[in-house]
């Protein structure tokens, strides 16, 4: 479970958040979102460690006592709105580099990415929604506790979007995405609305 407790961030002088209160269950699948610029990416940041909060805390239960380094490897997965993929390395290696699992591993999960071929491939060589494919496949090849999603889909057609989430409804996780996408929101999602900092 996520605890979020009376939390606040400034930007030098400017509230982008503004006393924000959340609990997310453990397995639970969110959706947030709202209008750019009302704070969704900062709260996603640092609920998912990437950046440290003006004011109030954020409390992951259930997880032992370690360091931040091993939190974000061991824990957290995190699918950024742009892939982020190391432009030197392949596919294969940039996923290597996150985890100890084996090859055989790795092309599993990118099988069901439906991009296996493209494992030995660099970032160059590879379309935009290939890309955010072999993205999402760093963030979940190790079954992390949490799954912390910017726009997953921006750049996937409508059959891979509808791909990746049913991929992360399958996950173990609990898992919160931002998106402008309703078309994938179902009966069953938590859906949570920003605006102007403030959850609605």
């Amino acid at each position: 479970m996520i605890e979020v407790s009376n939390l606040s961030h400034y930007y030098g002088k400017e509230k982008i958040l503004s006393n924000i209160n959340l609990t997310l269950e453990d397995g639970s699948f969110t959706i947030l979102t709202g209008e750019s610029g009302s704070g969704k990416t900062t709260l996603l940041s640092i609920m998912s460690t990437l950046l440290q909060q003006s004011e109030g805390k954020v409390t992951f239960t259930n997880i032992p006592k370690c360091s931040l380094d091993v939190m974000r490897n061991s824990y957290i997965g995190f699918i950024f709105q742009f892939h982020y993929l190391i432009a030197h390395l392949t596919v294969m290696d940039n996923i290597k580099m996150v985890t100890k699992k084996s090859k055989k591993e790795i092309l599993t999960v990118l099988s069901r990415l439906g991009i296996a071929e493209f494992a030995n491939k660099y970032p160059s060589h590879l379309s935009g929604g290939q890309r955010q494919r072999a993205a999402v496949a760093r963030a979940i090849i190790n079954n992390p506790k949490y799954i912390f999603a910017d726009e997953p889909t921006g750049n996937l057609d409508s059959k891979n979007s509808k791909m990746i989430f049913e991929i992360l409804r399958e996950l173990n996780a609990t898992v919160l995405v931002v998106t402008h996408d309703a078309s994938h929101i179902l009966e069953h999602d938590h859906l949570l609305t920003m605006k102007d900092g403030i959850l609605c």
